[in-house]
Parts: C-alpha cells; structure tokens; sequence
C-alpha cells in the first residue's frame, strides 16, 4: 500500500510543473489555489496538534483521516508557485521562494514526504510514533514559513 501512494505522491509532484500553466487561468488564481490548499493543510494539522496536545479529545480514526488528508494535502500547493507571474499575484509568499525556488521546492518535497511519515505513523495506531512524525512534519512546516512566508 505504501509503495504504490509513494509513487503517485512523486509521479504528481513531478508532472505538476508540467500541467501548471495550463491548470490556472491567470496568476491570481494561482495564489487563490495555493492559499485555499494551505488553508487546508493548516486545518488538518491544527485538528492533529490539539489532539496531541490534550486541547481536545484523541481520536485516533480522526488522526488517521486528517494525517490521510495530510498526504494528499502536501502535493497541491507547488505547482502554483511556477505559473508566469505568480510571484506578483499577492498572497503572503515572500520573493526569495523565487530567488530560491530549488531550495523551496526540496522543502515542498520533504513536507509531501514528512505527511507520508505521519500518515504511516497514524496507520500504526502508536501515538509515541505520532507525536514524533508529527513534530518532524511541524518543524519542516515552521521553517519553509520562517524563510519564505511574510
């Protein structure tokens, strides 16, 4: 089961520059793509952090769906940042994505990997296991924001 979403995660985060200008009709809506997957992302990973945190009740079915959620999550945003303009679009990404978009897309990669960690680490049902796949994923999501988020 692993290998086969492995596969589709990669096979999507490298065929998506290659669908980019033609997924979006302008850079504005590149940025409006972008914004509404990170909001995604950020609500499904605040419902997993106040459940570790004791901010609300575990649940670890709802820990597998939004680590589920999580994996499929991490793979949406990237291509919005290739579209022509986009960097003059809006939205609170700071210029140096583009100054450094290798180092951002190497980030973007190992947060897609870092969910499948989580997702795998939910699957066990092993909340050390969580916690641990959780801060890892966390981390990565803090630094990407400290280097290229206003």
């Amino acid at each position: 089961m692993k290998k086969p979403l492995l596969a589709a995660v990669l096979l999507s985060l490298i065929s998506g520059a290659a669908y980019a200008g033609s997924a979006f009709s302008d850079a504005k809506d590149s940025v409006t793509y972008r914004q509404a997957a990170f909001q995604l992302i950020r609500h499904n990973m605040a419902d997993i952090a106040d459940m570790l945190k004791g901010e609300v009740s575990y649940d670890a079915a709802r820990v597998t769906s939004r680590a589920s959620a999580l994996a499929t999550l991490t793979t949406l945003p990237w291509e919005a940042f290739t579209v022509p303009g986009t960097e003059q679009g809006g939205g609170d990404a700071k210029a140096e994505i583009w100054q450094n978009l290798q180092d951002f897309n190497n980030r973007a990669d190992k947060l897609a990997t870092d969910a499948l960690a989580l997702k795998a680490a939910a699957d066990s049902g092993e909340q050390a296991e969580i916690r641990k796949a959780f801060g890892t994923f966390a981390r990565n999501c803090k630094a990407c924001h400290d280097d290229y988020k206003n």
